[in-house]
């Protein structure tokens, strides 16, 4: 009925394909949905030396949802750093794996280990940690 109605409104099969390529807009956020297929992904980011941003979430919680266009928004800008995104009813032992007791937790993780963690909607400490984290320093000390 959604095609029916946007042919309809004009939008006509351009519009239906395109929203089928970008169901989220133009997030770069991965979402996973298999321990198995998250444990390959994790695995494979341990020999980078590349920031990855987790997002421990819930469909159900507000400050998650409140949190999300600005999550996307941020993977958009940060295109060095690699954003996922874990659902914590879907992915329960995930979530138990990194501790994660409230939502949405942020976890920060270089080489397979956590650099830093944000807990709750808090973006802009968020976004001060990304940027803290996605750059190895410039000077050895």
């Amino acid at each position: 009925m959604g095609s029916t109605l946007s042919a309809l409104l004009g939008g006509g099969a351009a519009a239906a394909a395109e929203s089928a390529d970008e169901p989220s807009g133009p997030s770069r956020v991965t979402a996973f949905h298999s321990s198995h297929r998250w444990k390959l992904h994790f695995d494979s980011t341990k020999q980078l030396n590349k920031l990855m941003v987790v997002d421990f979430s819930a469909t159900w919680c507000g400050p998650c949802r409140f949190m999300e266009p600005v999550f996307n928004d941020m993977s958009t800008r940060f295109t060095d750093v690699d954003f996922a995104k874990i659902d914590v009813d879907e992915l329960a032992d995930v979530a138990k794996e990194f501790g994660v007791q409230a939502m949405p937790t942020f976890v920060l993780l270089k080489q397979g280990k956590e650099v830093d963690r944000v807990v709750g909607a808090r973006k802009d400490e968020l976004e001060q940690k990304i940027l803290k984290h996605r750059e190895a320093p410039k000077y050895a000390a």
